[in-house]
């Protein structure tokens, strides 16, 4: 098997797995704020949808940092953005948050998709280019990873909750150019992954010496809206040290 179709067989596996599980486990009430702007962009041959909170409203001129988004899936971004606002307008944070397609061929195009939304973002936005993040919950943290290793030198950093390296794709980790320092959440309760799988993610990361922030969370499951505040506050404390070097 190639690994062009090992990958696409993965994020197969992936879709199918959460797709079931979703409703009960992800959802939190939609609550779609006029202060969040839904844009549309063209990136590497498709058109894209993606959500744009800015806590300055345009009048700040210093650039901010920004996090890219991505939800679990059959989740939207309209529940994804959210849950990040009050930390945001807070830390003067940017959110962007793209409509993540399920469709396995969307991960050819993931690392550059993203890149284009950001930059589209910084059309209207004033962004620090040497502090865009990626958290990723669930199949968004799959494609984290992605944008960790195949875009290091555009993201400062990333943050996963509930999701790992599958042991098959761990070679994903030699593409990377630069060390992008990522954040690992998972719960000792979590449906789908176990904390020593996990685990054996953070220890390929670390034998490779990314730098990693690992935090076991007790007593949950894989509902990241259930205690997001927490992870939210967590990751954004990690996150907020790193910066790509000018």
């Amino acid at each position: 098997m190639s690994k062009t179709t090992m990958r696409v067989s993965l994020v197969r596996m992936h879709v199918l797995r959460y797709a079931a599980a979703v409703i009960i486990l992800s959802f939190a009430p939609t609550s779609f704020a006029r202060d969040i702007d839904s844009r549309k962009v063209h990136c590497s041959g498709g058109n894209y949808r993606y959500l744009l909170f800015d806590p300055a409203h345009g009048n700040l001129s210093a650039p901010m940092p920004a996090i890219l988004l991505l939800h679990g899936s059959g989740d939207q971004p309209e529940n994804f953005l959210p849950a990040w606002k009050n930390l945001a307008r807070k830390e003067n944070i940017v959110l962007i948050a793209p409509e993540l397609p399920l469709v396995p061929a969307f991960e050819d195009v993931a690392p550059q998709v993203f890149r284009c939304i950001v930059d589209d973002s910084k059309t209207t936005t004033a962004i620090d280019p040497q502090r865009i993040y990626i958290f990723g919950h669930s199949m968004g943290g799959y494609l984290a990873f992605d944008g960790a290793m195949l875009a290091s030198q555009y993201f400062a950093a990333v943050a996963v909750h509930a999701d790992l390296i599958e042991d098959k794709y761990f070679g994903i980790v030699d593409k990377a150019t630069r060390k992008t320092p990522i954040a690992l959440y998972i719960g000792d309760r979590d449906q789908f992954f176990s904390v020593q799988q996990v685990e054996r993610t953070r220890d390929l990361l670390l034998n490779r010496k990314f730098p990693v922030h690992y935090l076991e969370l007790k007593h949950h499951d894989h509902n990241y809206y259930g205690i997001s505040d927490r992870i939210n506050q967590d990751a954004w404390d990690f996150l907020s040290q790193q910066r790509l070097p000018k």
